[in-house]
C-alpha cells in the first residue's frame, strides 16, 4: 500500500507499540517506534515526523515534556496516550501542546481514524492553498503554507488541532458550522461521538484570538460555532 505520512510512537509498553505499529503500517503509513521519548526526539531532530503519538507515563521524560519540547520548534500533531482519565491530566495535555488525548485502554480503530483525518487534512490543506496560502478575516491572518497565525500582526501559537479548527471556521467565516461537521472534518469522528473535543478546542481557540478587537467565535446554540465579526 501507498505511504501515507511517517510516524513515530513512543511508549514503554512492548505491546502497545507493536499493536500501533501494525495498524498503522496496515493503514499505508511508515511507522518508526520507540521506548522513550528521548529517542524519539533524537528521530525527530534527524527527520520530523509528520504525526506523533506519545505515552504520558514513560521513563526519562514525560509525555508531557517531550510534548512541550516538540512544541518549542514544530507544529507537528501530537496524540497523547495515557492511563489516567481525570480532568486534571486532561487539561495538562491539553495545555503541553497535544492535539487529541485518548486513554487506555483505547480504540485502535478510533486512534486510526483520528490519524487519517489529521494527515487527510494536512495533504488537502497543502494542495488547496498551493498558491495563494494567506486568508485574513479584519485582524486575523493565516499564512497556511507558512503555518503562521497572527492577530493585528502579533503571532499566536496554534496546536495542530486548533490551527485546523480555526482555518475551517475562516475559510467559512460568518456562517455556522455544525458541532457534527467539525467531528467529521477536523477529527475524523462520526455522528454521535462525544462532542467535548469540540467544545473544549474552541475554548482553547477563544482565548488564544481573544485579544483581537475585530473577531470572535460564537456559539450556535443547539448547532455549532462561527467565526464572525465583533
Amino acid at each position: 500500500m501507498r505511504d501515507r505520512g511517517l510516524i513515530y510512537v513512543a511508549d514503554d509498553e512492548l505491546e502497545i507499540r507493536e499493536l500501533l505499529k501494525r495498524f498503522l503500517e496496515e493503514a499505508g503509513h511508515k511507522v518508526l517506534v520507540f521506548e522513550n521519548g528521548e529517542l524519539l526526539l533524537e528521530a525527530f531532530e534527524r527527520q520530523p515526523a509528520d504525526l506523533v503519538i506519545l505515552d504520558v507515563m514513560m521513563p526519562g521524560k514525560n509525555g508531557y515534556e517531550i510534548c512541550h519540547i516538540l512544541r518549542q520548534n514544530s507544529m507537528v500533531p501530537i496524540v497523547f496516550l495515557t492511563a489516567k482519565d481525570n480532568d486534571a491530566d486532561f487539561i495538562m495535555g491539553y495545555t503541553s501542546g497535544c492535539d487529541d488525548y485518548f486513554t487506555k485502554p483505547f480504540s485502535p480503530i478510533k486512534l486510526m481514524m483520528r490519524v487519517g483525518a489529521i494527515l487527510k487534512r494536512q495533504k488537502l490543506e497543502s494542495e488547496q492553498y498551493s498558491e495563494e496560502s494567506v486568508l485574513k478575516f479584519e485582524d486575523l491572518e493565516m499564512d497556511v503554507l507558512g503555518k503562521k497565525c497572527s492577530i493585528s500582526g502579533e503571532k499566536i501559537k496554534l496546536t495542530k488541532t486548533e490551527w485546523d479548527l480555526l482555518l475551517y471556521l475562516l475559510e467559512r467565516k460568518e456562517h455556522a458550522v455544525s458541532r457534527e461537521e467539525l467531528l467529521n472534518s477536523i477529527w475524523g469522528f462520526g455522528v454521535g461521538v462525544e462532542t467535548r473535543a469540540t467544545d473544549d478546542t474552541v475554548k482553547r481557540l477563544r482565548k488564544k484570538i481573544a485579544q483581537s478587537n475585530c473577531v470572535k467565535i460564537d456559539t450556535v446554540w443547539g448547532f455549532g460555532f462561527r467565526l464572525s465579526k465583533l
